[in-house]
């Protein structure tokens, strides 16, 4: 039975839920070794650390890291941790994080800057996922047996080694960043939020 979140974010998941269908075929043996990195270390009640890695860790690999937080929790898998990443550190995009808000998050910024420090939260009790762009290996970040999921083709492109990685999963998806600026900035955002709720829910689902 699947745990309760934010009353918003509840319509969003169950929206994104029925939508299973949706997801390309192609697509499916991907989000597959996700399901299974997690479900085995799952059975060997061991933790799992997910480290989801784009080039300047502002969109996809955040919105990533929510989304598989969540999804652990929304269907009852412990010990799970999630982690994001860059080849460079730049800032959570405020757009993205709207977008996310949107969705139904719960996600306050912790201390202003240039580089701000996020929390976001899927019910109202439950830990704060801390939010902030940084490199992949700073040292917030696990340095072990993580499973390294690449957000972005050009992160995936040219980071052709993640030092102490156990797996290595290739889930890229397109930059809404190219949309800045233009009239479906706030539509591509959403459709990029979904798209990325809708494939890690699904992963989390298919776990034994």
């Amino acid at each position: 039975m699947p745990k309760l979140v934010l009353p918003a974010l509840q319509e969003t998941i169950e929206k994104l839920r029925g939508e299973f269908s949706q997801i390309p075929n192609e697509r499916k043996p991907i989000i597959k070794e996700l399901t299974e990195y997690v479900g085995q270390k799952a059975k060997a009640h061991q933790k799992i650390k997910l480290n989801f890695i784009c080039t300047h860790n502002s969109r996809r690999s955040h919105i990533a890291q929510v989304w598989a937080q969540t999804a652990a929790h929304y269907f009852g898998i412990a010990n799970v941790e999630t982690y994001s990443g860059g080849t460079e550190a730049t800032a959570f995009n405020p757009r993205a994080v709207k977008a996310m808000k949107d969705a139904g998050f719960d996600i306050r910024v912790k201390k202003d800057g240039t580089n701000p420090v996020y929390e976001a939260r899927y019910t109202s009790d439950s830990p704060g996922i801390t939010l902030f762009s940084k490199t992949y290996d700073d040292a917030f970040n696990p340095k072990n047996d993580f499973a390294a999921i690449m957000t972005c083709s050009h992160a995936d492109e040219n980071c052709p080694l993640v030092i102490g990685a156990a797996k290595r999963i290739a889930l890229t998806y397109n930059d809404p960043k190219d949309f800045d600026g233009t009239p479906q900035e706030a539509e591509k955002y959403k459709e990029r939020v979904h798209e990325i709720g809708r494939e890690i829910l699904y992963a989390f689902s298919e776990v034994q």
